[in-house]
């Protein structure tokens, strides 16, 4: 054993190859099986030497070096569009000040719908630095002077703090957030319901034009409510900072930024537009009234101060593409992208690989005729008395 004893439970005999995520990323690793305490599982020399982590040693931590030629950039960044009327029909012009660039990066004022943030009693707030590389630091760097003056966030004096760290992304670049995970334990949980998309495919049967729109932002249009700011504070090597508007990470976002869209547009919902969080689709059974139905939700954005980036959104189209899915007047089908997903999915070797893969492939299901007696044999890989 680690102390040198002899396992009371005999010989370690068995091993298991154990799919984890740290710091980011996804690592196979075989594990010996053996009782260790209160461990969950350690993680040796010979992972050490494969890995090759940045230890330190003071705040008893690991991270990970970016290589040089990966890039950093900011979740919630935003560029300007050089002319933002081009590509939006002339009939939409009135409603400039929805596609205006001078009006997305200001602080969104006071709503109703602003998010509350309720603390529970037990457990712990603060965690410690995450440690950055030269280039993460720089775009940190530049990101808190462009928040600062835009008045979206402020320095604080927060007794409690959550780490900013950058992830991975798909295309392989980082992405910058906040680890809020401290903060969401001791938050109560916003059970507001988001809506099923197969609900809201159903509502757009029988329609013949569509018009998707953009939202810039996202959860940033929702204010952080007055006097829970200091809950959002966050920590970095350049200061103690707290955001003004509802940041990427917390648990209750999604729940609040989906009530506000809800009530803005409840009497339109089902009749002439669906919305799943800051995916607007706006469609019409009969073509004539598309553009009184595109002109009710521009004015309500407008009236809202909710922008969008036109470059980004499509007007009066017969063929869209929303949640990943292909909808048209003549009905629904799968994006090309999934389907290619699907068949270039990699061999699962271990369970929890097969379930990343049943959760995946469960989102075509409604497109492949016996999907369950297809997948049958795959799901009973995954029952517990199944090795």
């Amino acid at each position: 054993m680690l102390d040198g004893s002899t396992p009371k439970t005999g010989k370690i005999w068995k091993k298991v190859a154990l799919e984890f995520t740290y710091n980011g990323r996804i690592m196979t690793h075989e594990f010996l099986v053996s009782p260790i305490g209160h461990h969950s599982a350690i993680l040796g020399i010979k992972w050490l030497e494969k890995e090759q982590p940045d230890i330190n040693w003071s705040s008893r931590q690991l991270s990970f070096p970016i290589p040089h030629s990966t890039s950093a950039y900011i979740a919630q960044e935003e560029e300007a569009d050089d002319n933002p009327l081009e590509g939006i029909p002339a009939q939409y012009h009135d409603f400039a000040k929805v596609f205006g660039e001078e009006e997305f990066n200001k602080l969104p004022p006071h709503r109703s719908y602003d998010i509350e943030i309720e603390l529970t009693e037990e457990g712990p707030l603060n965690s410690p630095l995450y440690s950055m590389t030269d280039a993460e630091s720089v775009t940190l760097k530049q990101w808190l002077e462009d928040e600062l003056k835009a008045g979206k966030i402020r320095p604080s004096k927060s007794p409690i703090s959550s780490p900013v760290m950058f992830v991975p992304k798909k295309d392989g670049s980082r992405r910058l957030v906040v680890d809020y995970r401290k903060l969401n334990n001791r938050s109560k949980k916003n059970v507001y319901p988001l809506p099923r998309p197969n609900d809201l495919m159903s509502k757009l049967r029988g329609a013949k034009l569509f018009t998707k729109l953009d939202l810039r932002w996202g959860y940033n249009n929702v204010r952080v409510k007055e006097g829970d700011e200091w809950k959002t504070a966050f920590r970095t090597k350049y200061g103690l900072f707290k955001t003004l508007v509802m940041p990427f990470g917390l648990s209750g976002a999604p729940g609040a930024f989906q009530a506000m869209m809800n009530e803005v547009f409840q009497d339109l919902l089902d009749v002439s537009v669906i919305i799943y969080l800051d995916d607007i689709l706006i469609f019409s059974r009969n073509p004539e009234d598309h553009e009184s139905h595109v002109k009710e939700v521009l004015q309500r954005l407008m009236d809202m101060q909710l922008f969008c980036k036109g470059s980004k959104c499509e007007f009066h189209q017969t063929t869209v593409e929303y949640l990943g899915i292909i909808v048209s007047d003549k009905g629904f089908s799968l994006d090309k992208l999934k389907i290619q997903a699907v068949q270039e999915w990699p061999t699962p070797t271990t369970v929890k690989q097969v379930q990343s893969f049943l959760g995946f492939a469960n989102f075509v299901r409604r497109f492949v005729a016996n999907f369950s007696q297809i997948a049958h044999p795959l799901h009973n890989l995954v029952k517990k008395e199944v090795k």
